[in-house]
């Protein structure tokens, strides 16, 4: 669990880049705690409207934790996304559902909209 914190916060360290059609991109990262070093390494690309990306955090332990995820545009401001998280056990989570962003009026902003 401390571990998934830690990715999290590693991978908000990452300096986001924009990321336009058939661009690909990589992140290398480390922070280092008073519990130890995390190495964290990212990579994704966007081609056809559809956008993945894949990072690992590996922790002192040596155990890493990854994530690999996709979100496509299935319309104007709608948006499909899933995200698998695999543990350093091999236990792994699903998670997927949509966004719709409201870039004009007075609902701007984005919510999920399960």
């Amino acid at each position: 669990m401390k571990l998934m914190l830690v990715s999290g916060i590693v991978a908000a360290t990452f300096v986001a880049a924009a990321v336009t059609e058939a661009n690909a991109w990589t992140r290398n990262g480390s922070v280092t705690t008073a519990r130890g070093t995390y190495t964290a390494h990212a990579s994704g690309s966007c081609a056809g409207g559809t956008c993945t990306r894949t990072r690992s955090v590996t922790g002192p332990n040596g155990k890493t934790v990854t994530q690999s995820g996709s979100a496509t545009r299935t319309g104007p401001h709608r948006y499909r996304y899933t995200q698998t998280t695999t543990g350093p056990n091999g236990g792994s989570v699903t998670r997927s559902g949509r966004v719709v962003s409201y870039p004009y009026g007075p609902h701007h902003g984005y919510y999920i909209a399960y």
